[in-house]
This record gives structure tokens, C-alpha cells and sequence, in this order.
């Protein structure tokens, strides 16, 4: 993959890139956002446990920049059919969680303290669910957007999972970590550039790991690569006793729009076509599996079925 292609046709959702300052926040004529009474949510998973995490939510108006390639229109026709609010977005933030064995995996990381009011809920919610991050062993990060890495350490500079050892993919660190990259990129991604190396420079060697998509973790947890959203976003599956679970970080942003209408491309894809591609095959492999699925911006719990419908596919949350 040509990751030239990354700095140009990512320039359409540069301001996306700064998600963390941005987007993090809701907006007062937006009113809001809805969050859960409980931020967690606990499903068996053959002899492991997946616990659903969330850390906040955010609440905008709906504008002609969210969907690149489709009138705005035809955004809120699409909304008004499933009976959803078509003057605003609301995107929740929610990590995953799986415990096997005396392994404690959490997928992505959330905001901490380091994003909007209404974000930063994530340890409050695993200590609800009975965890403490020093319980913590591995960190898996699906991509470098902010609000999937700030939670890896506090404002104050601190790694908030201390015991932790975090995974990362090598594509995703080869695009944002490159120097020469970062120097030549416009100034509207140098906030994203620099704000990765806040998150991932210091910490010990030994505590970090690069790995390829498509490699194994560990026992039952695997990688899969879905590029397009990033260089180097990554899925999850993970599988145990014949039940499996595949999280799909930013596959779709807002299941509604994006896996009823997966040629569509939210503003933060940064190679629209790519990201496209990438997520109608990974919804088969859902389907195909009969997998339960889980994402980053699913509405809470953020896991629940994918089956096919119309030209897409629906996300149905367990009940």
C-alpha cells in the first residue's frame, strides 16, 4: 500500500484528525448528549468474559461535512427511516474489555482527562465493573486517532494502565511515528502527528509491541487488518469455545448511516475508497462467521448482531 495516498486524500477530513481537541466536545445548541445509567456491559464468551466500556459520548449538529459523498438530504432521510434525530450526531466512545484466564485485554483507550466534559468515563466504568487499571496487562490500540490512544496516559503525562503491555499496529506507527512524514504534512494534521508522540514516546521498549495485522496476540485474540480509515487501522476477533466476537474499531462510525451504507464515507476516513472496501468485506466476515459484533461508536452497549439488509447491513445491540 502506497501511504503517499494517506496525506492527500486524507486533507478531506483533516480536521478530523484533531478529534481529541475537536470533536471531543459536544456543542450547546446540540443539547446534550445521552449516556448510559450503567457504563458497562458483561456477555460470556465461551470460557471468556467481554465486558462493553463506555467513556462518554458527544452531541453535534449534522452538517454537510459528516458524509463526504452524499447530499445532506438524502444523511437525513436515511436517519428519519430508523426513526433517529436528523438535525444531530451523537458519538459514543466505548472500549472493550476481555477477560481469560489472568489476562485483562482492553481494546482502545478512550479520552482519560484529556478530552471533553462529557468524555473520560472509561475508568470510572471498569471500576463500577469491578476493575482497577493496575489490573490491566494488555493494551490493544486498533489506530492512532486520539480518541482511541489519549487514554494512555492522563493530562499530567502518567500511563494510566502502568502494568500494562500495549500492542500496537506496525502500519499505524510507521505512518504517524515517521519524522520526515510528519515534517512534510500540512499544518492542519501536525496536531495529530505530535499528539501521537505525546501518547507513545517514553515509553519502555519492552512494554511496547509492533505488530503486523493478521498475527495472533495471544491464545483466542487475533488480528485482522482494515485499512482505510487509517494506514494502519486493525480489527479484532476474538474466539473461544466455538463463540466469537470481532470488534471493529472504526469500521463504521454510526452504524445507522455507515453499515446500512457502507459506500457512504464519514469525514474521518482518510482514503474514503479504501475504508469502503475494507468495510463491506469485514461485515461479510461478520455475517459469514456469525460473529457478534462490537464497535468503537456503536450506541451502548456497543455489541449486539450484523445482518444484511437492503444494500447494507444492520446492527442490532443485544437487548
Amino acid at each position: 500500500m502506497d501511504r503517499r495516498v494517506f496525506l492527500g486524500a486524507g486533507m478531506a477530513g483533516a480536521a478530523a484528525l484533531t478529534f481529541s481537541s475537536v470533536w471531543s466536545q459536544s456543542t450547546p445548541q446540540a443539547g446534550p448528549p445521552t449516556l448510559p445509567e450503567v457504563g458497562f456491559r458483561r456477555m460470556k464468551l465461551g470460557n471468556m468474559e467481554l465486558i462493553a466500556l463506555n467513556d462518554g459520548a458527544v452531541r453535534r449538529p449534522l452538517g454537510e461535512e459528516f458524509v463526504r459523498n452524499v447530499p445532506l438530504e438524502q444523511v437525513r432521510s436515511l436517519l428519519s427511516s430508523q426513526n433517529l434525530p436528523t438535525d444531530f450526531i451523537e458519538i459514543p466512545f466505548n472500549a472493550f474489555m476481555v477477560v481469560s484466564g489472568n489476562q485483562r485485554v482492553l481494546f482502545d483507550t478512550g479520552f482519560n482527562d484529556n478530552g471533553g466534559a462529557t468524555t473520560g468515563r472509561l475508568v470510572a466504568n471498569m471500576a463500577a465493573a469491578g476493575f482497577k487499571p493496575e489490573d490491566i496487562t494488555q493494551v490493544v490500540i486498533s489506530h492512532f486517532h486520539g480518541d482511541h490512544i489519549n487514554g494512555v496516559r492522563n493530562k499530567a503525562g502518567a500511563l494510566v494502565f502502568p502494568r500494562a503491555r500495549i500492542h500496537v499496529p506496525a502500519p499505524e506507527w510507521a505512518f504517524w511515528m515517521d519524522d520526515a512524514r510528519m515534517a512534510s504534512a500540512p499544518q492542519a494534521m501536525q496536531p495529530a502527528f505530535q499528539g501521537v508522540r505525546r501518547v507513545f514516546n517514553g515509553i519502555p521498549a519492552e512494554q511496547l509491541n509492533r505488530f503486523d495485522p493478521g498475527a495472533d496476540l495471544l491464545p483466542g485474540i487475533q488480528s485482522v487488518a482494515a485499512y482505510g480509515h487509517t494506514p494502519g487501522h486493525t480489527l479484532f476477533t476474538v474466539k473461544s469455545e466455538g463463540q466469537g466476537f470481532a470488534y471493529l474499531a472504526d469500521l463504521t462510525n454510526i452504524p445507522s448511516l455507515f453499515a446500512r451504507s457502507p459506500d457512504w464515507a464519514v469525514q474521518f476516513d482518510m482514503d474514503a475508497e479504501m475504508a469502503r472496501q475494507t468495510r463491506r468485506r469485514m461485515f461479510e466476515m461478520v455475517v459469514r462467521e456469525k460473529l457478534v459484533a462490537g464497535g468503537y461508536h456503536f450506541p451502548f452497549p456497543a455489541f449486539g448482531t450484523v445482518e444484511p439488509m437492503g444494500n447494507g447491513y444492520q446492527f442490532r445491540p443485544v437487548a
